[in-house]
């Protein structure tokens, strides 16, 4: 039974990294220009497929075809960003929020039609000794995911909290019309943080192809709603509790499973959200907004 449960914990650690991977996406963008970018899920869908298509239809290496994915959604965000977003950025936030569900309806049945609605099978992308903790056996794909999740959250606050575009980002986040007048770049700001997020969404869809290799064209639906949950279960916008809320998700899904509730698990995490949302609306480690009248 106890190594289970510690089974179930390494589990969910692993997929608490990826969703914490795809919350910060959520957090950057949000804290930026208050968009929930849903389409934020399905460039995880695209990574997929991208590496999917490299190996198996180029032969290409797995190294060379996981940085190809990471590139190609690094590049889809920002399209997404000029195309979709940029033209709307001074309508209401609901036409920005209808625009990020049709960007990712869009996706979704694009890549249905080009490529079926079955899943592909990704080849094994890595592969390495595996580690054993008594009775407890962590795979290599577990303890890759836990480092690099832990090495890009890392190089992703250092960005934020020492670079001069980092700096950028966090004084348009607090003041839009402050930061224009100071001389700094709303448009390369904007972009910079859609790029930075959808990088890290990339190495979050390779590190799921590592666990569970498939691509589909809705795979990234699900993942993508479990990763908001993570946002705002830490507070949205905040990047330390989109890392505390992803792995707070992982963790809740893999002791539901532990419970052998497993088909259960799905519906755990939407209930977070809703008592999240009633008990503590700015999340963990999320700030109230203030608005003077």
């Amino acid at each position: 039974m106890f190594s289970t449960i510690v089974s179930q914990v390494i589990n969910g650690l692993q997929s608490g990294s990826i969703y914490a991977l795809v919350a910060l996406g959520y957090s950057m963008v949000y804290g930026i220009i208050l968009l929930l970018n849903f389409a934020h899920g399905d460039i995880i869908m695209v990574g997929a497929y991208v590496v999917w298509y490299s190996m198996s239809n180029l032969g290409l290496h797995p190294v060379v075809s996981m940085l190809l994915a990471i590139i190609a959604c690094t590049l889809l965000g920002m399209l997404i960003e000029k195309l979709a977003y940029t033209p709307l950025r001074s309508a209401p936030r609901l036409s920005l929020l209808i625009t990020a569900i049709g960007v990712s309806f869009l996706l979704e049945n694009g890549f249905q039609l080009i490529f079926g609605a079955g899943a592909q099978t990704v080849p094994t992308l890595v592969s390495g000794p595996s580690l054993s903790l008594g009775s407890v056996t962590v795979s290599f794909p577990a303890m890759l995911t836990l480092v690099v999740s832990i090495l890009s959250m890392a190089a992703l606050t250092f960005l934020v909290q020492k670079t001069k575009l980092g700096k950028a980002m966090r004084a348009v986040s607090e003041d839009m019309g402050a930061a224009q007048l100071m001389g700094i770049s709303l448009n390369r700001t904007i972009s910079f943080t859609f790029a930075v997020g959808s990088a890290l969404a990339g190495i979050g869809s390779v590190l799921y192809l590592c666990a569970y290799p498939q691509a589909s064209p809705t795979m990234g639906s699900m993942l993508g709603l479990k990763a908001f949950v993570a946002a705002v279960l830490g507070g949205i916008g905040s990047i330390p509790g989109a890392m505390v809320g992803g792995f707070a998700i992982g963790l809740a899904e893999a002791l539901v499973s532990a419970a052998g509730l497993s088909v259960w698990k799905d519906g755990v995490v939407f209930a977070i959200l809703i008592v999240v949302l009633l008990v503590k609306p700015t999340g963990l480690l999320g700030k109230p907004i203030v608005e003077k009248v």
